[in-house]
């Protein structure tokens, strides 16, 4: 069964595009490297309702429930660890994990 790690994040409006940069250049690269995910998809949220920054989600698609709690055990605390101290004040950030019921 695939799984979907949803992570959403809501960023500080001041570093915004330096956020965005490191994500897409640093981060995402890093955690698709560990080949726990098939696919990622960067999204911002467009609807309102998000007060003092601007929402994010992004979602990783693991080929099983097992690849992705092996990237939680070896990778997950590294990775999330330089987020937290590169922006560390300047964010907020839930998970979520999703069964696929349906994919086209």
């Amino acid at each position: 069964m695939k799984i979907f790690y949803n992570v959403t994040v809501i960023i500080d409006d001041s570093i915004i595009e330096e956020w965005k940069s490191w994500m897409v250049n640093t981060h995402i690269p890093a955690v698709m490297a560990t080949g726990a995910f098939e696919s990622y998809q960067l999204t911002q949220v467009i609807t309102e309702g998000s007060e003092g920054g601007t929402t994010f989600a992004i979602q990783y698609l693991s080929p099983s429930k097992e690849e992705y709690e092996r990237y939680q055990i070896q990778h997950a605390p590294k990775l999330q660890d330089e987020h937290k101290n590169k922006y560390n004040g300047k964010f907020g950030a839930f998970r979520t994990l999703m069964e696929v019921i349906s994919h086209g």
